[in-house]
């Protein structure tokens, strides 16, 4: 079984605008601005050996102000610009109540069984407290960047930056294989 980093794509990938009560998503592809910086600890991650899968809640699909053209356009770009291995995009709003719906874990167990992944093996990156407790219910360990978006539920570390995540998981990874 693989193991693999799920990284939410805003606010880690590619810059978000702050709304008064959280991030504010890119809607078009010229609104998209990638994170540069992101690059080398991803490049860290996959010479790690790492299956690299994005995670999004792209609401505004179903919603009807973002085009699905866009949301591909955005994605093409992240693909060019990062070793990412696959992007799963949950385009449905709070109403709907899907499973895949972050912080309900269904990207992470679809991307399992499609990546054939051992999920406790597994992490997952963010700055907001939904993917961590996707991460907790799927059995990922969770990795948050410090933000005011993290909420009060459960998370295993918050840290500074992506650098220092990045480092976290490299040594937890050291740790499991002599487990």
């Amino acid at each position: 079984m693989k193991r693999a980093v799920f990284i939410e794509r805003d606010g880690i990938l590619n810059e978000v605008r702050i709304g008064p009560r959280h991030p504010i998503s890119p809607l078009t592809h010229e609104e998209f601005k990638l994170n540069s910086a992101a690059l080398a600890p991803l490049k860290k991650l996959k010479a790690a050996d790492f299956i690299l899968i994005v995670t999004t809640n792209q609401p505004g699909l179903s919603r009807g102000y973002q085009s699905r053209r866009e949301l591909d356009r955005m994605h093409d770009q992240l693909r060019r610009a990062f070793p990412i291995d696959d992007i799963m995009v949950c385009p449905h709003d709070e109403t709907d109540h899907c499973p895949c719906r972050k912080p309900r874990p269904g990207l992470l167990i679809e991307a399992a069984f499609k990546w054939h992944l051992n999920l406790d093996h597994s992490f997952v990156i963010s700055d907001k407290w939904q993917d961590s407790e996707a991460a907790r219910t799927a059995g990922c360990t969770s990795l948050l960047i410090d933000s005011p978006w993290i909420g009060q539920v459960h998370h295993d570390f918050v840290l500074p930056d992506l650098e220092a995540i990045v480092a976290k998981i490299l040594q937890l990874r050291q740790q499991l294989a002599y487990a």
